[in-house]
């Protein structure tokens, strides 16, 4: 690892000008994985100031991260053709999962195989295990893939309208909540969809997956949760939410069973799951808790000049600039976490002393893909934390006080409860902003809060190399949020 960033570093130290030059300023945020950092930098630099490899990369970067297609592809192709030798084999093959991501949500399955595939056949003699089970995964899927035509959504009215209800997972005294979606249908049977933010692809059950008649195909994924598990994907070729119709849904067979009783009790409350995928191609989402409906304009928003409020995280999730105690953090926001969530170990060790002696002990266990964790933690009263505009004081947040595994780690991770706090959530997707909207003044919390001396560790994304070879990996094995919805405490 050491030895990827070095590489990194020369590019770093060669860059001509003097201290803080666009060309530094913009290495420092892609070391540091701050997209929105990178995004502002480069929009407020001369063009003709930056190094052409830091340019071209940028807008790469800034239109993955950012659900811009549009800027990404032209800006990869050109990165393919002119800067390949600056790349080095790892961010090669990042940016071609990249890529092929790219093309593959505008509907170009074929060209992100092809894509795929040549980069295997000049690279295969290089690479591990991992890294070609990876790109292989990606050619099994675009291939598949590229038979159909994707989420071609139809609006029966001007606005989209999805019931949901809140149902109850999980042992009672814990009070765990799921999203579940009302008026639903896959190829004319009424299902139980579970409606999960944090999920990067839709997931169904191999017993569900046969009494519904999805078309299996010849795509496949690793996904992580506690263990891993590999899925084959298959084509649901009508699903029906409320009045909008999804043509061409690919879902993953994925076996949903721990291997732990207790937790196996729980597994029906989430064998059919929607995740960001379907969001992306719905575009802007409104989630009325109030009303308990999802409200979809049939007309999308066109991008406007609107600074980003979220991004894509690792493993594509969907992540949220916000802030707990007022200091800055990246939020994973999952409403597949049927809990308040959690702040990940850093926070623990930064606040080791306070949180032992001011916050409650508790051990949880929770449920994910391969098996059931246990891990000890603090929940922590009245922790406030803003987002979208507007802040609310959490009483059940969980502290862990160490990894529960790789892929179920996060610094931030907003579940349902806390999300639930808002009247509305709104996902605009197309400028990738999230805004939320407060409870009306007579159901709100003005209880009185002192904020104690936190220290919060500063944000750091890993280097540009490390970030790159993490999405390779994440992207294939870490598609979805394993922590949920598979994570009532039990």
């Amino acid at each position: 690892m050491k030895k990827l960033l070095f590489s990194f570093i020369v590019v770093i130290s060669s860059l001509a000008g003097s201290a803080q030059s666009y060309d530094e300023r913009i290495a420092t945020a892609m070391n540091e994985g701050d997209w929105f950092a990178l995004d502002t930098i480069y929009n407020a630099a001369p063009k003709d100031s930056i190094m052409p490899f830091l340019e071209v990369f940028s807008r790469c970067l800034i239109g993955n991260r950012f659900n811009r297609p549009d800027v990404s592809i032209p800006a990869f192709d050109q990165l393919f053709k002119e800067h390949t030798a600056s790349l080095g084999l790892s961010n090669l093959l990042s940016s071609t999962i990249m890529y092929a991501t790219d093309l593959g949500r505008l509907g170009y399955n074929e060209q992100a195989g092809a894509l795929s595939k040549s980069i295997l056949e000049a690279t295969r003699q290089h690479l591990d295990s991992t890294r070609t089970v990876s790109l292989e995964q990606c050619i099994s899927k675009y291939d598949a893939l590229s038979a159909y035509r994707p989420y071609d959504v139809t609006f029966s009215d001007t606005l989209g309208r999805i019931p949901f209800k809140i149902v109850p997972v999980g042992e009672e005294k814990r009070g765990s909540v799921l999203m579940h979606l009302e008026n639903s249908f896959i190829n004319g049977n009424n299902v139980d969809i579970t409606f999960d933010t944090g999920a990067g692809v839709n997931m169904i059950s191999d017993s569900l997956a046969r009494k519904y008649n999805l078309i299996p195909i010849d795509g496949y994924v690793t996904v992580a949760g506690v263990g891993q598990r590999k899925g084959q994907f298959a084509i649901a070729k009508d699903v029906r939410i409320g009045n909008i119709a999804v043509s061409d849904v690919p879902f993953v067979i994925m076996d949903f069973k721990t291997g732990n009783a207790k937790a196996d009790q729980f597994v029906d409350c989430f064998s059919i799951i929607l995740g960001s995928e379907l969001m992306l191609h719905l575009k802007d989402l409104t989630v009325d808790f109030i009303n308990r409906e999802i409200i979809v304009p049939s007309v999308a928003p066109v991008r406007s000049n609107t600074l980003p409020n979220m991004c894509f995280g690792e493993g594509m999730t969907l992540n949220v600039a916000g802030s707990v105690l007022n200091n800055p953090m990246i939020m994973n926001i999952d409403t597949g976490d049927s809990a308040y969530g959690s702040l990940g170990e850093s926070f623990f060790n930064a606040n080791k002393d306070f949180i032992m002696s001011n916050a409650e002990v508790d051990t949880i266990r929770r449920g994910g893909l391969g098996g059931v964790v246990e891990s000890l933690c603090y929940r922590v009263d009245n922790m406030p934390v803003a987002m979208g505009g507007h802040t609310v004081n959490i009483s059940g947040l969980v502290v862990n006080t160490e990894k529960t595994s790789a892929a179920m780690d996060f610094d931030c991770n907003i579940g349902l409860k806390t999300i639930m706090m808002f009247d509305k959530v709104r996902f605009n997707l197309v400028d990738f902003v999230l805004t939320t909207y407060p409870k009306s003044l007579a159901n709100y919390n003005f209880s009185p809060y002192k904020v104690p001396s936190f220290t919060f560790p500063k944000y750091k994304g890993p280097s540009v190399v490390q970030a790159l070879g993490i999405i390779a990996v994440g992207v294939t094995r870490g598609l979805i949020n394993p922590n949920a919805p598979a994570n009532p405490d039990l």
